[in-house]
């Protein structure tokens, strides 16, 4: 059984330490083919289907360079303010794993694609950090393994192992940090920031489907600490393969505690890779973290260099759409939000989603509301992101659309959302399957107020007195007694004609 990590509480690693940062994201591009070969790039599939000779590393195959994964890594890039190499080249990074058939990973070394770039990150609260781009490479990704028998799914403890190469060869851009620092107690919001700025750049270029549940964006989070006087940065490990944004968070807070504890007691911290234990927010120790030295890198003899024109980088540039942060801007000044409403809708990761449903017929106000307080509440309580609640921007806009026209209450539409969210169909579909259609019929609303009147003689006499806002106890009755599927204004309106005539 694996001993139980002392922890510091963060109080105290913020008061003896600083903590420095390194971000790794490998975000696999959405190209048709692999990186080197013609393979169909695809998410999942019969394992081993999607191969051929030169993703399998066999003997005698050649790579290609996959020109579209070229352009992605420039447009990246771009995207990310760097200067774009007028030369560079792949090179071979040596080391030997199962799921890595040619016993090499075919990537870039000491030259990138891109490099010397930045992100402006914002966080909770609206400051804006400044996150340094040291480098955008490209390189392929390596096949799956999957560890059979054991506790942990790993390859410790299993019996044996299977290997699925079809994502071997998959194109694949790592995007590189210089170390962050002075970002003090919020250096794991500022990760999680981090990674979600750039994850929403990646879409808005259109490079990669940005699917963190299935691996086509990935972070590997490097945490070290410096004590307070120290000068030279501390020993790191590197989290690897972090596939959520709260996961980001989780693993750099829980690194941060661990290594405190370590320090303070007097022990040293290992380089190593680490794993990130969804359950409880740990990380359990993997392999001892290998230096540049221990890759071998050498240059790719198959493969010619790559030496994009200046024409050709100015094209793509060109090509680049709104940024986000500039669609946030725009948005702002559209909607007449204020700077705390922008923060509400960017805290929850709402922005795309509200302007979607704006795109399918609601207003801003509307599908903010829904948005950022129903369905927020929802994603919370099912502890995933909102975008990925079963639910799309233009089945809101069909609910709101459903109110707006007094076919359903709110109280009734919030029904509907539950029962799309429950996966019983579009709107429509629920509304009829559950019977949730707002009565409006004037004479089965005036059965239900006569009924009501009749059962509180009291409440009656005190409206035709003049107390007007005695009649909410007769519409609370009535909406009881239609379970809801009363207009409440309509009904309002008809208790007040009754007890006038």
């Amino acid at each position: 059984m694996t001993a139980v990590a002392e922890l510091m509480d963060y109080a105290e690693v913020l008061e003896r330490f600083d903590p420095v940062l390194g971000l790794e994201v490998h975000v696999e591009l959405n190209t048709k083919t692999k990186m080197f070969c013609g393979c169909a790039n695809e998410f999942g599939g019969e394992p081993n289907t999607k191969t051929c000779p030169t993703c399998l590393g066999l003997p005698g195959s050649l790579p290609v360079v996959n020109g579209k994964a070229v352009e992605g890594a420039i447009r990246i890039g771009l995207a990310l303010n760097c200067e774009i190499a007028e030369w560079c080249r792949f090179a071979r990074k040596n080391y030997f794993y199962p799921d890595m058939p040619k016993n090499f990973q075919t990537s870039q070394y000491d030259e990138p694609i891109a490099f010397d770039g930045y992100l402006d990150v914002t966080l909770d609260d609206g400051e804006v950090v400044r996150v340094a781009i040291e480098r955008a490479h490209m390189e392929e990704d390596t096949g799956k393994s999957l560890h059979v028998g054991g506790a942990t799914g790993r390859i410790h403890g299993a019996e044996h192992s299977l290997l699925d190469y079809n994502r071997a060869g998959v194109p694949l851009i790592e995007i590189v940090t210089k170390p962050i620092t002075g970002t003090g107690a919020r250096a794991p919001e500022v990760a999680r920031a981090y990674v979600t700025a750039l994850r929403d750049l990646l879409r808005a270029i259109g490079v990669s489907d940005v699917r963190m549940d299935q691996g086509s964006v990935r972070c590997d989070a490097n945490v070290s600490l410096m004590a307070k006087d120290a000068e030279e940065f501390g020993t790191r490990t590197e989290t690897k393969n972090v596939n959520s944004l709260r996961s980001v968070e989780r693993a750099v807070r829980y690194e941060m505690t661990r290594q405190a504890a370590i320090l303070a007691d007097g022990g040293s911290i290992r380089q190593e890779t680490r794993h990130f234990q969804e359950a409880d927010g740990t990380t359990a120790a993997g392999r001892a973290k290998e230096t540049a030295e221990d890759y071998r890198y050498f240059p790719e003899p198959d493969l010619v260099p790559i030496a994009p024109s200046r024409e050709w980088v100015e094209q793509l540039r060109a090509t680049l759409p709104e940024m986000p942060w500039e669609r946030r801007k725009r948005i702002q000044e559209e909607w007449k939000l204020s700077d705390e409403a922008l923060r509400d809708l960017l805290n929850v990761g709402a922005v795309d989603l509200v302007a979607a449903t704006v795109e399918a017929g609601a207003t801003p106000d509307e599908a903010r509301g829904w948005w950022v307080n129903t369905l927020a509440q929802e994603a919370n309580s099912r502890e995933m992101e909102l975008g990925e609640l079963p639910i799309t921007p233009a089945q809101v806009a069909e609910v709101i659309g459903l109110v707006t026209s007094g076919e359903l209450t709110n109280k009734l539409a919030k029904e509907v959302v539950q029962g799309v969210l429950a996966g019983e169909g579009a709107p429509r579909e629920v509304v009829e399957k559950r019977g949730l259609k707002v009565v409006s019929d004037d004479s089965a609303l005036l059965a239900a107020v006569d009924e009501a009147l009749a059962a509180q003689p009291d409440v009656a006499d005190k409206i035709r007195g003049g107390k007007v806002a005695a009649a909410g106890a007769i519409v609370g009755a009535v909406m009881k007694a239609t379970k809801g599927q009363a207009d409440a204004k309509r009904v309002r309106e008809l208790i007040i004609e009754r007890v006038g005539s």
